[in-house]
Formats: C-alpha cells, structure tokens, sequence
C-alpha cells in the first residue's frame, strides 16, 4: 500500500501497530537469547538499507523502557562504492541525537579487483566487512554487535547451506564470532521482512542502495527468497513452521554423530564428528553461501 493513499491518520496508526508487532518480536528474541544485559555497548551496524534502520529504530525506542540500562552507538562502513551518498547517514543519525562512526575503508576497489566478472561478490564483500567492524567493535569497547538479519534472512540461509554448502545450520540469534573477540546478535531474528520492509516505507528512511551487489539478480540467495515468497503466498504458515522448525531441534532424529550417539540407546555424549567430503562443484565457496 502505498503511503500516499493513507490520511496523516491512518498512517500514524498502522505506523505504531507495526512498530508495538516489532518491538515484540525483538524484545521477545532479546530475552529468548540474552541478547542484551545491564551495561552492554551495542553497536548497531547501519548499512543505509531498511533493516538496519529499523534494527535501531526499534533497539532506540526499547532502550527508553528497558528494565536495565544498556548503551548504544551506530556504525557505518563507507566501503567507497561510486556515487555512495557520504552525507545521508550522517545527516539522518545526527538527527537522532546517538553517537555515531563512519568508517571510511575502499573494499570496493579490492572486491572489483578480485571478483571475476559475473562471479557473486557478496562472499569477499561480506568477509572484508566482517573484519573492519570486528576490529573497530574491540577498539572502541563494545559488548554486543547488532546486526540487521531477520526471520526471512534465517531461513534463507538454511536452504543455501542445504543446498550448497551440505550443512543444516544457519544464522544463529546470537553466537560468538570465529575470532573469539565479539559476540553478535540479531535483535531481528523473530522479524518478518514484509513488516521491516512496510515499517521502512511508513518511517520514510533515507535508503541507500547497494550498488555493489544489489543488482545481482541471479545471485543464489535471490533465488531461494523466491523460493520461499512463492511458498509463502501459496502456503500460508509454512514459513512460520519452517521457522519454528529450526528452533526445536531433535538431534537424535538426524544423522550428524557429533550431536548424538547413536550407541547408546539412552542419546549420551556425542561421538567425533566423521569427516564427509565437500563437494564443491559449482563453484560455491562457503563465504558466497552464508553472507554474514
């Protein structure tokens, strides 16, 4: 719907019913997974795009009622695309009153300079991304990393890796990053993208695009979201199951040893995991599936 057809009214109304559904549903993930204690630093990182704005929107608006203070700063990454507007984040956080970093690190250049052309360039992006901000979130003291992943980005995810990386796993809510300094949350895990995305249109964020990837159409992740818009719009709640799906988990009706033994008849200790080869035909690398 598009917001012109709403009165000042109806579309102040429908604002705050989507923003009292969001605040639930990140509140209820926070809590779920201990996300967010007394006297965190969360830095919300900001990407110009719509889940990132409401990411903060919502973290902002819980801080003001939350029964434990907790601080909280944004962060961009300016990655130097051509014709990325410098000013808009600055503009629109300055608003705000939050204090607020642009980092300023050319991955453009690298990611051009390395991607064949054609290829997904999300991987190297991603893994580049991940190390600046990783090292800037140690620097300035911060506890939590808030990232902008929601329900849709999870289930995603769990077929990519189905499909092209052989594993059952996924984004996790929260999880401690691989190099052991910081630990990242997804305070939108619980969060439909069509109400993000409806939140987004009502708020009127300044949104930046990613002219990097964001055309990619072919792009393995766009396929699966079609994928699962197509189920959604034909099978209304499968996606509410699939999701509760990866939150109830019974290890001993798989087949992974690691996380049951199958010896014994009452699920003790786990054996060693057994080494099962990859296949890696097709070309896809394991930082061009997850996109973390």
């Amino acid at each position: 719907m598009a917001n012109e057809t709403l009165d000042p009214k109806e579309h102040h109304k429908e604002q705050n019913r989507l923003q009292k559904k969001l605040r639930r549903d990140v509140g209820q993930a926070i809590a779920d997974f201990d996300m967010i204690g007394a006297g965190d630093k969360v830095m919300c990182c900001l990407s110009g795009g719509k889940d990132s704005y409401t990411m903060l929107d919502i973290l902002l608006n819980l801080q003001r009622s939350a029964p434990v203070r907790f601080d909280l700063i944004a962060v961009n990454l300016d990655q130097k695309q051509p014709g990325f507007p410098e000013h808009v984040l600055p503009d629109y956080l300055s608003k705000l009153g939050i204090e607020y970093h642009v980092i300023e690190k050319d991955t453009y250049s690298i990611v051009k300079e390395k991607v064949p052309e054609g290829k997904t360039t999300c991987g190297l992006c991603s893994r580049l991304r991940r190390g600046i901000l990783y090292n800037f979130a140690e620097e300035q003291g911060v506890t939590k990393i808030a990232l902008g992943h929601h329900r849709d980005d999870l289930l995603e995810t769990l077929f990519l890796n189905m499909f092209y990386g052989g594993t059952l796993k996924t984004m996790p809510p929260k999880l401690r990053s691989d190099d052991g300094r910081n630990q990242v949350i997804r305070p939108l895990a619980y969060a439909r993208e069509e109400d993000i995305a409806r939140y987004a249109e009502l708020r009127e964020y300044p949104i930046i695009p990613c002219n990097l990837c964001g055309s990619q159409e072919n792009l393995q992740r766009q396929v699966v979201k079609d994928m699962l818009q197509s189920w959604d719009r034909d099978h209304p709640g499968r996606l509410e199951s699939m999701f509760r799906a990866i939150c109830n988990v019974k290890p001993s009706h798989l087949a992974d040893p690691s996380i049951h033994d199958f010896a014994d008849p009452e699920g003790g200790s786990a054996q060693p995991a057994t080494v099962m080869p990859t296949n890696d035909s097709g070309g896809y690398g394991r930082v061009d599936v997850l996109n973390l």
